[in-house]
């Protein structure tokens, strides 16, 4: 009668979960195509190391203990596989094996069972009194605890029995289930084995069909796509964005799920809520709209209440039906002022543990208030107007480019005879503080006799701030002529000062042919010293100094250690390092377009990182990027009393060359 009962729950559990699943996954297939199916082994390796592996989960002190977890689970299924077996065929089961194999086994399955016990004690009481994120108290969290201690418990108590009567032995192979059955035996439970035993046995049957048929409709259903998300991930850094055609009648950007691609929405079924992606955003620490964690779960929201009407077939009309991802009120819903308040600094998508990828996700919705709502803040009219006018942010005229080079006789570009192009970029050419940091680079570059020439007026901004503000289409016909300028002039290597000319250029233009060898001066400068094309003293007086790693240098394409190599050699000391730096280091809140609006919300972003810089109490900031060099200098003017100053890497490395060749003040 048991084994009949059982045969007919777990058939009906199966077949619920396979349906279950099948409506959830099938939901993303109402996204838009893309590959994530190239470089198949670099993907399995990744998915070993950080899926299996739980590399980034283990990160984080209290991540250890999900980790503990997670590793006990995947030993766990073989027991589970084990009992759900031998529910419908009692005969089979490990004792079939060899002794020594069997006992493994058992020790094993003990082991993690009272690991993941303890685990689970642990990560009750830390979601009780220490919860990662506002709301995190949820009663499916404690729901999905208890249900996992109950298996655990289960397993020992039905082991604890099977000693107790003599089916398993009571050895070193089973010392947990050893010691439940001392305290079955203790108890009046003793002189009704069977039925405990039966009691024991039904507990994990329900408990465990049970929790298998809940997965599906919880969050908990990242054990299912977390996995496979991994190894569907961005290879490298996610440091562009997709490019759009511009073609009549298409739609550009997203404001319903099926718009987003089939990977942006299996994102949204794999994120565990864990939190760190909202701890680690600069706009949700400072008080503004924007929560990546929330983002993404607005998204499944908005696919389980739209996906099924959402049939490709249905066409626009389905579409119209829908709940907008944009908006205000709506449950499923992502508020235009959270979207505004990204900086685009990659810091969610560092911490996510299963590699959702935030940014893009945000940027599709940027472009669809932008082109086809013309829906933005206002500050950002005159930037567009500025940028499609006259290639620079301030509207100045292309005539003024050159102005601040106008002492230095810089060669004009030329194939053939000049090796590298130095791209300024707005910020150097126009912004009377990075003008010096300018000035200074070239001094750098010719005391190591590097080859060089300048575009001059004819200069184009790259279009990185239009692009992360969702104007794909001004940023498309930049990013066309500067291509077809770069091509006509034969420029293959370049040189930059500001990360987001960098990343432009070397990432984003590749999608429009263009390939470039594109090197950031902290590179470049670092290359020379160790080449011995350039000595520096070590002697540049800066006094203690802290670095800030800029975004778009550092989690955007990997370059953390050139920038302290050089103040390294040019200072004679190792640099300050704050809290967060390297990959978890804090934006300066300038990018993703940001640079050109105000924060109306919550604390300046520029004035934490600012405090955090100070707290430190260096004599200088140093920086890689024009907009942070315009950050910091802001956030410490509203600091009273504070004599530190702010340098580019550029200036401390002139600083320590011969004073011949200390670059002019320029005003």
């Amino acid at each position: 009668m048991q084994q009949t009962l059982f045969i007919a729950m777990l058939t009906v559990s199966l077949a619920g979960f396979a349906f279950s699943c099948y409506r959830r996954l099938a939901l993303v297939t109402v996204g838009s195509s893309e590959d994530r199916f190239d470089r198949p082994l670099d993907r399995l390796k990744e998915m070993l190391i950080y899926a299996v592996g739980q590399k980034r989960v283990v990160s984080r002190p209290f991540g250890l203990n999900h980790g503990v977890i997670f590793w006990a689970f995947l030993a766990l299924a073989l027991a589970n596989l084990e009992f759900l077996v031998s529910g419908i065929f009692p005969a089979v089961s490990f004792a079939l094996l060899p002794a020594t194999v069997h006992g493994a086994l058992l020790f094993l399955f003990d082991i993690c069972s009272v690991a993941t016990l303890f685990a689970v004690v642990v990560a009750a009481v830390h979601r009780t009194v220490q919860p990662p994120f506002d709301g995190a108290r949820t009663l499916e969290a404690y729901i999905i605890l208890a249900m996992i201690a109950t298996l655990m418990l289960a397993y020992l108590g039905l082991n604890g029995v099977r000693i107790a009567q003599g089916m398993l032995p009571a050895t070193t192979a089973t010392p947990v289930s050893a010691l439940a059955a001392s305290l079955i035996r203790a108890t009046p439970a003793a002189t009704q084995l069977e039925t405990t035993g039966n009691v024991f046995w039904w507990i994990h049957a329900v408990v465990l069909l049970g929790f298998m048929n809940f997965l599906p409709y919880s969050k908990h259903m990242h054990i299912l796509t977390a996995i496979p998300n991994v190894f569907l991930r961005t290879m490298g850094e996610s440091n562009t964005q997709e490019r759009e055609s511009f073609l009549e009648g298409n739609r550009f950007g997203a404001a319903t799920v099926d718009r987003l691609s089939w990977k942006d929405l299996l994102d949204s079924f794999s994120c565990t809520e864990c939190g760190r992606c909202q701890q680690s955003c600069p706009a949700s620490s400072t008080g503004k709209a924007l929560n990546p964690r929330e983002v993404i779960h607005a998204i499944k929201e908005n696919l389980l209440r739209n996906g099924a009407v959402m049939d490709k077939l249905a066409g626009d009309l389905a579409a119209e039906r829908t709940i907008s991802l944009i908006g205000n009120e709506t449950k499923g819903s992502i508020k235009p002022a959270a979207l505004w308040s990204c900086t685009s600094c990659g810091a969610c998508m560092e911490a996510c543990p299963v590699f959702i990828e935030h940014l893009p996700k945000i940027v599709k919705m940027r472009r669809h208030l932008v082109q086809m709502d013309a829906s933005f803040p206002e500050e950002l009219l005159n930037l567009f107007e500025n940028m499609e006018q006259r290639s620079n942010p301030w509207g100045m005229a292309p005539a003024e480019r050159s102005k601040w080079s106008s002492q230095l006789n810089l060669r004009p570009f030329e194939a053939g005879e000049t090796e590298y192009l130095l791209f300024v970029g707005c910020s150097g050419a126009f912004d009377a503080r990075n003008k010096q940091v300018s000035v200074a680079l070239t001094r750098v570059l010719d005391a190591a006799g590097v080859s060089y020439g300048v575009l001059g007026k004819d200069e184009k901004c790259c279009g990185d701030s239009v692009r992360r503000l969702g104007n794909e289409y001004l940023f498309d016909q930049m990013a066309k002529a500067t291509v077809e300028q770069f091509v006509a002039k034969g420029v293959t290597k370049v040189i930059t000062q500001c990360p987001h000319c960098f990343t432009t250029l070397k990432n984003d233009y590749r999608q429009y042919g263009l390939e470039l060898e594109v090197m950031h001066h902290s590179q470049l400068i670092d290359e020379l010293v160790a080449a011995g094309r350039l000595t520096l003293s070590g002697t540049a007086e800066i006094g203690r100094t802290v670095f800030h790693d800029s975004c778009y240098l550092g989690r955007h394409n990997n370059v953390y250690q050139a920038p302290r190599e050089v103040l390294r050699m040019a200072a004679g000391q190792e640099v300050v390092e704050m809290g967060r730096s390297r990959e978890n280091a804090l934006c300066c809140g300038a990018g993703g377009g940001r640079m050109w609006l105000e924060e109306h919300e919550g604390t300046p972003i520029n004035r934490s990182r600012v405090q955090e810089a100070l707290a430190h109490k260096p004599e200088t900031i140093c920086v890689s990027c024009p907009f942070c060099m315009t950050m910091f200098e802001d956030g410490i003017k509203d600091v009273t009393g504070v004599t530190t100053q702010v340098k580019d890497i550029a200036e401390v490395t002139a600083l320590s060359l011969q004073q011949s060749l200390l670059p002019p003040s320029i005003s």
